[in-house]
């Protein structure tokens, strides 16, 4: 008798299911802001962890040359704001990095505030196999530390 008394674990929030577009592998490329160069070049991949709470990006990038990045990031829901908040593990930090997702349509913001990154990301789907836009330092914020820079990525 006493199982009756367990309730069914929840599930995921249904909101997560505006994250579902970004499940797979993808090729990406960009550049600095300024110059014509292509010189961010990158694979991304992504994939729901078991229970389909928080999705799990992978991404290596080298990014102009300047940095071979590799990071880890997983992504969850949080109904009190309607946002994706989400912690970076990357090889760039020895700390886990906050970031901030907010999905309508097509478009997906994602901000991070930490210290000395300040920037948020403005991108749009193309359908559902392209996706691109940009990463902008927020006002006030250090343009050496918060490199302005374009992307776009297109499932393989």
């Amino acid at each position: 008798m006493e199982n009756e008394n367990r309730t069914a674990p929840l599930g995921p929030d249904p909101a997560l299911a505006a994250l579902n577009r970004f499940v797979g592998d993808w090729v990406m490329e960009g550049g600095l802001v300024g110059s014509d160069e292509v010189n961010i070049k990158g694979r991304a991949s992504y994939r729901w962890l078991p229970g389909g709470f928080f999705l799990e990006q992978h991404v290596q990038i080298d990014f102009a040359g300047m940095a071979q990045i590799d990071s880890c990031e997983l992504v969850g829901y949080d109904p009190a704001t309607g946002t994706y908040p989400s912690q970076v593990y990357s090889n760039m930090s020895p700390q886990p990095l906050p970031y901030t997702w907010k999905v309508d349509g097509d478009d997906v913001t994602i901000t991070v505030v930490h210290g000395p990154m300040d920037a948020t990301f403005t991108g749009r789907f193309s359908g559902d196999d392209v996706f691109g836009g940009g990463w902008r330092p927020n006002p006030g914020a250090d343009e050496e530390v918060n490199v302005p820079y374009d992307v776009s990525g297109h499932r393989v």
